[in-house]
């Protein structure tokens, strides 16, 4: 048994010490080991609750994460504490990263290049077409596809990863000595083969409506950005949108018909600023270049990135004086608000704002919301 583990699996076992609690005194003394080894007086010291201190002093949580650990591997299971140099390194970014993953399948896909797919559970057939087919085109080109395994799009895009021979990762809203919804158990065994089906609750817990948005932060936070595909006014998709935003995650939507509720949520964030989507490219596009040297087939990389990056420099060779100057005074490596780019370049705002808008039609620069700019090369 890794005695490292038993000590992360032992802060999740402790009742009323949240994630972001646990970060806080595993960062306070180093280790959840020395935390477990700290004396009450150091504990106190850390800020903990005092029935906390009292817990972590008296070592609870260790029997409970002893008998888990030997339960998980029975289930199948590799845990990976947030100590583990397998956690996935883009979830170690997000606030309140899970202290432990339960995983079956491939440990390395979720350190790979992500793309999470979301959407409604009583999608259109266009929904599900349009998913399936995304999540299969850019899984040919080696992005691995993330999403909470449910009915409707979710399951789509699974099922469209796994047909390009590539990787898909579930994310469990529910503990891994069971599948959610249940129909969906052979699909988790598909995926498990080529990918990996993953969990930060314990197991024996069941579907709680409460664990899904907690799921969904995993999601995003695994994800270079995520894609939404249908959702409703209310959908939990949107949440995984709005997460996504907070851990500066890109944001994708595929664009519906505005008579049907489905496509209130991905109209809704593209009117908010998120890329719309009618094709794999406009994904792959808006990541940095090395990532998208990475993901595409060296002729691939040439024939499409390139060209995409090669019509922008031809664009930029013929600016007029006025577009060159907008341009010259954004940044690739960060975003300047309106009133920023006013200031430096000292031209009317009407005209500011159509050479921005002529640029952005170009796709030399990239507006983002609340009238931010920035350079795409």
């Amino acid at each position: 048994m890794d005695n490292d583990t038993l000590y992360w699996m032992g802060l999740t076992r402790i009742q009323g010490l949240g994630v972001r609690s646990a970060h806080k005194v595993i960062a306070h003394f180093g280790s959840p080991k020395a935390a477990y080894m700290a004396s009450l007086t150091e504990l106190e010291a850390s800020g903990l609750a005092a029935p906390l201190c009292q817990s972590v002093f008296a070592q609870a949580g260790l029997k409970e994460a002893e008998k888990e650990i030997e339960a998980a591997a029975k289930a199948g299971c590799r845990l990976v504490d947030f100590g583990d140099v397998a956690y996935p390194p883009r979830l170690r970014e997000i606030p309140s990263p899970p202290l432990v993953l339960y995983v079956k399948g491939d440990i390395h896909a979720l350190s790979g290049h992500c793309v999470a797919v979301v959407g409604s559970r009583r999608p259109s057939a266009y929904g599900l077409q349009v998913a399936r087919r995304l999540a299969r085109d850019l899984a040919e080109r080696n992005l691995v596809i993330v999403s909470g395994m449910a009915r409707g799009i979710d399951s789509a895009a699974h099922h469209g990863a796994l047909e390009a021979g590539g990787k898909t990762i579930a994310v469990q809203g529910r503990g891994m000595d069971g599948i959610y919804p249940s129909e969906n158990k052979r699909l988790a065994e598909k995926i498990g083969a080529s990918g990996a089906v993953i969990s930060e609750f314990p197991l024996g817990t069941g579907p709680m409506p409460e664990n899904f948005p907690i799921r969904n932060r995993v999601i995003s936070g695994l994800s270079l950005g995520v894609l939404v595909v249908e959702a409703s006014e209310y959908s939990g998709s949107l949440i995984t949108a709005r997460l996504a935003t907070e851990h500066n995650r890109e944001v994708f939507a595929v664009p519906g018909n505005i008579t049907t509720a489905q496509s209130f949520g991905p109209n809704q964030l593209i009117k908010q600023g998120a890329k719309l989507v009618g094709e794999w490219m406009d994904i792959v596009e808006e990541f940095p270049p090395e990532v998208r040297m990475q993901l595409l087939p060296s002729g691939e990389a040439s024939d499409e990135v390139q060209g995409v990056e090669d019509r922008g420099k031809l664009f930029e060779e013929s600016l007029t004086p006025d577009q060159k100057k907008v341009f010259n005074a954004l940044r690739v490596d960060e975003t300047l608000f309106i009133d920023a780019i006013l200031d430096s370049v000292e031209l009317p705002q009407a005209q500011v704002l159509q050479v921005l808008l002529e640029l952005e039609m170009n796709g030399l620069i990239r507006q983002l919301p609340g009238k931010n700019f920035i350079r795409k090369l």
